[in-house]
């Protein structure tokens, strides 16, 4: 073969303002070529993620930017075992940086996890000092690698009502992590969604009547703007453990036209594998937003 044709068999340069990568002449050329983009623009934004590797038969356009997960079933493993529930929570946050950490190298932009919702308050006492014991240990042993890896870290949820300690680390992880452009790891810790719409509505009424907003301006946009995640893609995918169907109050504005998937697995035995079947579940759906598709539906 000649140095010619095996150039042009190994790849070409790929260059544009923000990506620069190594793309297969057939990828360009060809149908894959908008799949090679995705491929090329997801490692633009984190040198580690590798969708091709992990996810061969999924096209990268088709992988979620935004993951949100409800974390459920840690009490119930626990039990299970003859273990205190918190227990549970805390093998539940052995986890977190698996999946968190194979969610940015098969191409995921956001992970949101729901880790303490304002209902959780009527659990056992000792189950809420455990819980609010294992976030402090999180944010502090987790904080280094967050730093390291580039990923930035967001809390949503009230502060109010959170033990001081927690919400000084949260202050801090928040800011020692705030300049990374890997990725973005969201927790809702105090959290509701039902109140963060009602705190959305509140500020919208503050505006007004201040005179910084005209009630003619009140619209979607306007209560967005002033949601907890203000400035973040809405999830493309909700993935519940421990096979309740319900989404508890989470994310209820966010979550319009996200696709669900409720997996049995409870969540101290999530593993990387089961993320990747949710994403290839995700990856061979059709999202419409509403609008109509060919042939019969449901919808």
């Amino acid at each position: 073969m000649s140095q010619a044709k095996d150039a042009s068999h190994k790849g070409i340069f790929l260059a544009s303002e923000h990506v620069s990568t190594l793309v297969s002449r057939e990828a360009l050329e060809g149908r894959d070529g908008a799949a090679a983009l995705a491929a090329a623009r997801m490692r633009a934004r984190n040198p580690e993620a590798d969708p091709a590797r992990y996810l061969p038969d999924v096209n990268p356009e088709r992988i979620p930017r935004h993951i949100a997960i409800i974390m459920d079933g840690n009490g119930r493993w626990a039990t299970q075992r003859g273990m205190p529930r918190h227990m549970g929570h805390i093998h539940g946050a052995t986890r977190v940086r698996d999946v968190v950490e194979h969610a940015a190298r098969i191409g995921v932009e956001v992970v949101t996890l729901y880790s303490f919702s304002l209902e959780n308050w009527r659990r056992p006492a000792e189950e809420v000092e455990a819980l609010m014991h294992l976030c402090n240990l999180y944010l502090d042993s987790e904080e280094p690698e967050l730093i390291r890896r580039g990923i930035r870290f967001r809390v949503i949820g009230q502060r109010e009502g959170l033990p001081a300690q927690v919400v000084a680390g949260i202050d801090r992880v928040e800011g020692s992590t705030a300049a990374g452009t890997r990725g973005t790891l969201c927790v809702a810790i105090n959290y509701g969604s039902r109140n963060e719409i009602a705190h959305a509505a509140r500020q919208i009424a503050r505006d007004v009547k201040a005179g910084r907003l005209n009630p003619e301006d009140v619209d979607e946009a306007a209560l967005e703007a002033r949601l907890y995640t203000a400035g973040l893609p809405d999830p493309d995918l909700l993935i519940r453990t421990g096979g309740e169907m319900r989404v508890s109050n989470y994310l209820l504005w966010q979550i319009s036209y996200t696709e669900l998937f409720v997996t049995p697995v409870l969540w101290p035995d999530y593993l990387p594998s089961h993320l990747e079947e949710a994403v290839r579940d995700f990856a061979s759906r059709k999202r419409r937003f509403g609008a109509a598709s060919e042939g019969p539906s449901n919808a």
